[in-house]
């Protein structure tokens, strides 16, 4: 007797109303946004879906061949759309073919089917937002837009390039892995500046500190304390967008490590994410001594994808590596923790990286990275406190001192335990 759960035709049809909900869902986007026209609409593109699927349960060698000959009646009916409606835009026929794909892939298996949905909300979001990437695009000067270039095409042609191995001539650094942490530190930054540019110049004083955190927490904090200069009164306001980016910077570590080490997460996550909670908690009382309607702009948050920066950062990150591995040799326990502190008043992601993958090979303890990477942390706090005296008001100063030494106490208290 047949299990109705496993029998293969209730698979197939599970599989195959995957797809056509995901052309559905497409479709339905497509004219609502009145995008699809006269060409595809919420009737033709779950049928896409459907031919897609079809041919890859019974044909499936036959599926190139199948999208083939779909492009046939595809560039006919998109013609006519041209012709009648003076519309020339490319969209709505790509999300044709690529439903069609969609289709095919839900069908191929389990994780093909986890695939579709996955990459099909991810389309639907994308058509969706058609005028908020438009206006990002116009808002990106000639500059940055060159910039951008200049680094992907540096990632897609260096990344590649370099082996993936320890070299001798490097002392025993691994070039692949240290460009591909440069591109992941980079890419958290560039995707809080994108949301950034989407929520427009003037922004409120949480997503201030938060967007300033993963961008730059050194920059937010020096921008802010200039603005208390300049304005006393903005103390309140700019103590919080200080305190927010700090804070921001355990959670941007915790990322860092579940990336690069992810059995260390447990034991990083504690001391940080209670450092997170007591900031968030402080934050929060902050907030409500601050105006709501205050606004403050965060000053002038440069794009991450630059090659200058990411070569900076990829140079401190090689030093680092090179240095801990060889104070822990030398040193013992005492050079690593010296090695972070001295890292992290520079640069965080350096020392999180470097000790997640130090821990991963071997080389040091969980427990000798974990609180290695939380006084790197303590050390950059420290740094955002002595910014906020230095450059900004008493107040200012004040503020986030007593607020953020709060949060260091705890993380410090949790190491000690």
């Amino acid at each position: 007797m047949v299990d109705p759960v496993t029998d293969p035709l209730v698979e197939i049809l599970l599989h195959l109303s995957v797809g056509v909900a995901l052309g559905a869902l497409i479709g339905l986007e497509r004219e609502q946004s009145e995008s699809g026209g006269t060409f595809a609409g919420s009737r033709t593109f779950p049928l896409f879906a459907l031919y897609g699927g079809l041919v890859q349960v019974f044909f499936p060698s036959a599926l190139p061949l199948a999208i083939g000959v779909l492009v046939v009646p595809l560039t006919v009916a998109y013609a006519g759309k041209i012709w009648y409606e003076r519309d020339i835009g490319l969209t709505t026929l790509t999300a044709a073919l690529l439903t069609v794909i969609l289709g095919a892939t839900a069908v191929h298996s389990d994780t093909g089917a986890t695939a579709a949905i996955v990459v099909g909300g991810l389309v639907t979001v994308l058509l969706s937002v058609k005028d908020p990437v438009h206006e990002f695009a116009d808002q990106i000067d000639e500059a940055e837009r060159t910039a951008s270039v200049k680094f992907i095409l540096v990632v897609l042609v260096v990344l590649p390039a370099l082996p993936d191995r320890s070299l001798d001539v490097l002392y025993g650094l691994n070039p692949r892995f240290i460009w591909l942490m440069v591109v992941f530190v980079t890419g958290l930054g560039f995707v809080a500046y994108v949301l950034g540019q989407f929520l427009g110049p003037t922004r409120s004083i949480a997503v201030t500190g938060i967007i300033g955190g993963f961008v730059s927490s050194t920059a937010t904090t020096v921008s802010m304390a200039e603005k208390t200069v300049q304005n006393e009164s903005l103390y309140h306001v700019c103590g919080f967008a200080v305190v927010t980016a700090s804070i921001v910077m355990f959670p941007r570590a915790l990322i860092e490590v579940a990336v690069v080490n992810p059995s260390l997460l447990p034991s990083v996550a504690v001391p940080l994410g209670v450092m997170t909670a007591v900031g968030t908690v402080a934050a929060g009382a902050l907030y409500w001594r601050t105006a709501t309607d205050e606004t403050v702009e965060p000053g002038e948050l440069k794009n991450p994808f630059r090659l200058r920066p990411a070569l900076l950062f990829g140079g401190v990150f090689a030093v680092v590596l090179f240095v801990s591995e060889y104070a822990h040799e030398l040193l013992g326990t005492s050079g690593v923790y010296a090695t972070a502190f001295l890292s992290g008043l520079a640069d965080v992601d350096a020392m999180t990286i470097t000790l997640s993958r130090l821990a991963a090979e071997g080389t040091i303890s969980t427990e000798v990275a974990t609180t290695g990477i939380v006084i790197a942390a303590v050390a950059n706090t420290f740094l955002k406190a002595a910014l906020a005296w230095f450059l900004g008001t008493y107040r200012l100063g004040r503020l986030v001192s007593v607020i953020l030494g709060v949060v260091v106490v705890s993380g410090l208290v949790l190491l000690a335990v």
